[in-house]
């Protein structure tokens, strides 16, 4: 079975667990500059770049995969959020981006494997890939509203490299699938969407993506302005394998428009939120039950097919939720009519 084939089948029974949060995890062990530099001789302080770990301190992403999986997880992602050449422009390692993904997928493929093999249930791999800090849509020069940073076609290119490596070694070596995640520019996961199907193009094989958006208002919007509706619609084609929302606020917040790309979507959704919102210094308060109360109203309503959890949450966060959710259904995929659906800023349908 291919591995499309192997998570449609395991979401038909249960509902999944994916991971938790890995940059607020790595926090935790208050690492030094050093440790994140390691024997590299980078010409950058590198504190703060969490993807690089999978290098100089291996044993860190390690760990907190590990205790994801005993949490619970059936889906774990690979720690490189940032692990393309546009972030790791900020440390001066753009030519580290391949290894870092290499490693990366290394590191979350072992341990799926060896958990898999101890219980016989299939745990899965996903390649994280984050927005990047620059944006298609959008000028960041407010006296200039045509100006853009980069194009289509350059974005395209730094997220196939990334995508290659996350890829690298074949079928049940690299990650299962492409995450596409906290997409706050719609243009921009559509430059991750056609890298994605041309590696899997040149591969010769099926690569499954997962995408998840991210709002930042409360009206339900991502950055570059589109609805939940209106980013399914832009992003159908693709046929992922999941679609979903993932940081933004809370769970709280994310109920309404939860239940409306649930009833939209024909593919599983995938629903990771953080802790709650984070306080004045930064750290998320919001306890592990509350969390796990707040998702599970989805999973009860059926509107969910996997929850997981970002910023702020940890194991206990998932191992809360994995507890919370057993033994309910799973969500039915929608089936929707058949109709020509577009997107602008807001949806658009085509009267019959």
């Amino acid at each position: 079975m291919t591995p499309r084939e192997r998570f449609n089948a395991e979401a038909a029974k249960r509902i999944l667990i994916t991971d938790g949060a890995f940059g607020t995890e790595i926090q935790n062990w208050k690492l030094d500059e050093a440790a994140y530099a390691g024997d590299l001789g980078l010409s950058h302080d590198q504190k703060g770049n969490n993807d690089i770990l999978a290098i100089t301190r291996p044993d860190v992403p390690q760990t907190i995969t590990r205790e994801y999986l005993d949490a619970g997880s059936d889906i774990v992602s690979t720690n490189t959020f940032s692990a393309n050449i546009i972030s790791q422009a900020d440390y001066g390692a753009e030519h580290l981006v391949r290894a870092i993904n290499v490693e990366s997928a290394k590191i979350a493929r072992a341990l799926a494997t060896e958990y898999e093999a101890k219980d016989g249930r299939p745990r899965f791999v996903a390649g994280a890939i984050g927005p990047t800090n620059k944006t298609l849509s959008l000028s960041p020069d407010v006296n200039d509203p045509g100006y853009r940073e980069i194009d289509f076609d350059y974005l395209k290119g730094v997220y196939r490299e990334q995508i290659d490596a996350l890829l690298e070694g074949g079928e049940g070596v690299g990650v299962d699938f492409i995450l596409i995640e906290t997409v706050f520019d719609t243009l921009n996961a559509k430059a991750g969407i056609m890298a994605a199907i041309e590696a899997g193009d040149d591969l010769g094989r099926d690569v499954p993506i997962m995408l998840s958006m991210t709002l930042t208002d409360l009206s339900g919007r991502n950055l570059s302005g589109h609805t939940v509706e209106a980013f399914w619609h832009a992003v159908r084609h693709a046929k992922p394998i999941t679609i979903g929302l993932n940081c933004s606020f809370g769970a709280e917040q994310l109920r309404p428009h939860v239940k409306t790309l649930s009833g939209i979507a024909d593919t599983l959704i995938m629903i990771y939120p953080n802790a709650g919102l984070p306080n004045e210094l930064g750290e998320y308060d919001e306890m592990p039950a509350t969390t796990a109360g707040l998702v599970g109203e989805w999973a009860v309503a059926k509107q969910v097919n996997v929850l997981g959890g970002c910023c702020g949450s940890t194991p206990a966060h998932i191992k809360a939720m994995a507890d919370g959710v057993r033994g309910l259904e799973p969500r039915a995929v929608s089936r929707p009519e058949v109709r020509t659906k577009l997107a602008g800023l807001e949806p658009f349908t085509m009267a019959a």
